[in-house]
């Protein structure tokens, strides 16, 4: 009997840094999962080493039986072969049954968080408050509780804006928002959670 197993992608993603590098080449295109699996959000980030790494864009879902997996897919997962792959998936998830359902989900990088992409002289180094919000939280930084609480409406909401109405009931306080955003970015910085592009390097590059 197969296991029935329904599961979801929010807007993070955890993968081991050999897998996260793949990605970032542009040979890891996907990641089978056992069982159902349904991204909440077409654009997640990615993480590794405790960092995040990139933005990646979902680009296709696909529901097999363990059975019906191909070389083709554990290729766009990063293995040689299917064998390769069932035997990874085996060591993550135990016993595996050749009827049990797994989900091929496929991506692309949108971005590279560390790349030249990021503007050192942008408030949120290229990422969206919302983002900051949700990693800040996600790695329980030490900040004042005033400021997780507003931390936290950021991410409910998905807008600084709309996180000023909600805890004061009036748009013109969104300073105060924007200003635990910027701590939680440094805080963020100094742990080496998201990294600030180097002025030097960004100069040759020009």
């Amino acid at each position: 009997m197969s296991k029935k197993r329904i599961g979801f992608i929010g807007r993070h993603i955890m993968m081991k840094r050999d897998f996260a590098e793949l990605v970032l080449a542009g040979i890891k295109t996907a990641t089978v999962r056992l069982g159902i699996v349904r991204p909440k959000k077409k654009h997640v980030l990615l993480h590794s080493g405790g960092k995040v790494l990139a933005e990646l864009e979902i680009t296709d879902v696909e529901v097999k039986k363990v059975r019906e997996l191909s070389d083709e897919d554990a290729k766009q997962d990063g293995f040689e072969s299917k064998e390769a792959l069932i035997e990874a998936l085996k060591k993550i998830y135990g016993d595996i049954k050749e009827d049990d359902d797994v989900t091929i989900v496929r991506f692309r990088v949108l971005r590279r968080i560390e790349s030249s992409e990021m503007d050192e002289n942008s408030r949120y180094l290229g990422l969206r408050p919302v983002d900051i919000a949700s990693i800040a939280l996600r790695y329980g930084i030490k900040l004042h509780p005033r400021d997780l609480i507003i931390l936290k409406k950021v991410a409910e909401t998905g807008s600084i804006r709309r996180a000023a109405v909600a805890l004061f009931g009036d748009v013109t306080k969104r300073k105060a928002v924007r200003v635990a955003l910027s701590k939680a970015v440094k805080k963020l910085i100094d742990l080496g959670i998201i990294s600030k592009k180097d002025r030097e390097e960004d100069k040759a590059r020009d």
